[in-house]
């Protein structure tokens, strides 16, 4: 892929996020890929990465993710973005860079770097979320 399309991929990709469907989430992935949301352990395979988003969206709802800068040189796509969710009743915003390389048109490693602290640190702060 050049990086146009890489670039086009990763923004749908990450509007799949914020739906939170377990099956469209993993069909961007090839069947061997590795996630890692550092702080956590890296999540390898398609069925695994699919298992642990869906335990995800049981606990929080992803609102719109802000997408601050993204670049690719070929197969290598960067994202500076802020990712949001309603946590509890509870909206948490979390800055996040992620690094996702790309095989054949699929995601092969997604990379995510943010502070946990952070994310906690809003949980126990933030009022609850108003409609």
């Amino acid at each position: 892929m050049d990086s146009r399309e890489s670039i086009a991929l990763i923004r749908r990709f990450i509007e799949a996020c914020v739906r939170a469907e377990p099956e469209e989430f993993a069909s961007y992935f090839t069947e061997d890929a590795i996630w890692w949301n550092a702080p956590w352990k890296p999540v390898q395979g398609r069925a695994a990465i699919r298992e642990t988003l869906r335990r995800g969206a049981e606990r929080m709802v992803a609102l719109p993710w802000e997408i601050r800068h993204i670049v690719a040189d070929g197969d290598t796509v960067m994202v500076e973005r802020v990712d949001n969710f309603l946590v509890a009743e509870k909206r948490v915003s979390v800055p996040c860079m992620g690094i996702f390389e790309l095989r054949d048109g699929k995601i092969a490693t997604w990379r995510d770097y943010w502070d946990l602290k952070q994310f906690e640190r809003q949980l126990a702060a933030t009022p609850l979320a108003r409609e």
